[in-house]
């Protein structure tokens, strides 16, 4: 994660803001928790003892945790919207979660599809979708279903997965959404996803810690751990907040995949695209390197 998530989801049917579920099978591509949290979270979440209720942050628990961390980063939303803007039609977001994307897209004017796994999640963005103007609300699909193995039965121009959500796939998950993508990405048309790359050089400690406020008075703390030649980020979110005394304390933690930009196109290029661009992202931290690719189906 780069103070970004997501989760991820099929349909049978097109109304506005209506959830549809797929009728193919959903095969559940969402990061793992980890065996065991390290370093300071690891030390923090052993202090709580059996005071800590964990979950997994791609889970129903972690569902508000995710939106208020994450949700409402305003990371890649500038660059992603702003080639969106030149290409016509439809837009598919996979991955959508609470909105994070999808709500800028239908700002734009287009009709948007917005794709997801979780339920909890789109729970939320159906909640975001009612309150928003009927003439926005009213541009959008959103469906519950896999986004390694979907069926929407028609196409789009524009097809994103932002987020840097491509890396919460294993091998094969990304083998499923390629497939998934071409079937449904129209002639001409382009797919935009991001992925984060991890500094090896940077000197930095593996973990990094970070404070997030949110509405309601909500705020977390975020322990993200990440040793070099790792495959894999530990995700960790406590409130910020830990009461005093012997009440329960929400814990949420996850493990997400670490996918070089190198690697993502040379699969990419072997499921039959062509990367035509490559945009830089504003830095998270000293750390992520993230870069938001510009591909199409090789003719």
């Amino acid at each position: 994660m780069t103070t970004t998530m997501t989760s991820t989801t099929t349909m049978t049917s097109t109304t506005t803001m209506t959830s549809t579920t797929a009728a193919t099978t959903v095969t559940s591509p969402s990061p793992s928790a980890p065996a065991a949290v390290p370093g300071r979270a690891g030390e923090l979440l052993a202090r709580l003892g059996s005071r800590a209720v964990t979950g997994d942050l791609y889970a129903e628990a972690g569902a508000q945790v995710y939106h208020d961390v994450a949700g409402r980063s305003t990371h890649e939303v500038r660059e992603l919207t702003g080639l969106v803007r030149t290409l016509p039609g439809d837009v598919l977001d996979l991955a959508a979660g609470s909105g994070r994307l999808t709500m800028p897209l239908l700002a734009l004017g287009r009709r948007v599809t917005a794709l997801d796994l979780s339920p909890y999640m789109l729970r939320l963005l159906e909640d975001r979708l009612a309150a928003a103007p009927a003439a926005l609300r009213e541009r959008c699909t959103v469906v519950e279903a896999d986004m390694s193995d979907f069926a929407l039965h028609r196409t789009f121009p524009v097809i994103v997965l932002g987020t840097t959500s491509v890396s919460l796939l294993d091998e094969r998950g990304r083998t499923g959404l390629y497939r998934a993508v071409r079937r449904h990405l129209a002639p001409g048309g382009r797919f935009l996803l991001s992925t984060v790359g991890m500094d090896t050089d940077s000197g930095e400690p593996a973990e990094a810690e970070l404070v997030v406020e949110a509405e309601g008075g909500r705020a977390y703390r975020m322990y993200e751990h990440w040793a070099v030649g790792d495959s894999a980020r530990t995700v960790t979110v406590f409130p910020a907040r830990i009461p005093d005394d012997d009440s329960p304390v929400q814990v949420t933690t996850t493990s997400v995949g670490v996918l070089p930009a190198a690697l993502l196109e040379a699969e990419l290029g072997a499921a039959g695209f062509t990367v035509r661009a490559r945009h830089p992202l504003p830095a998270v931290g000293s750390r992520h390197h993230d870069v938001l690719l510009e591909t199409e189906v090789t003719p």
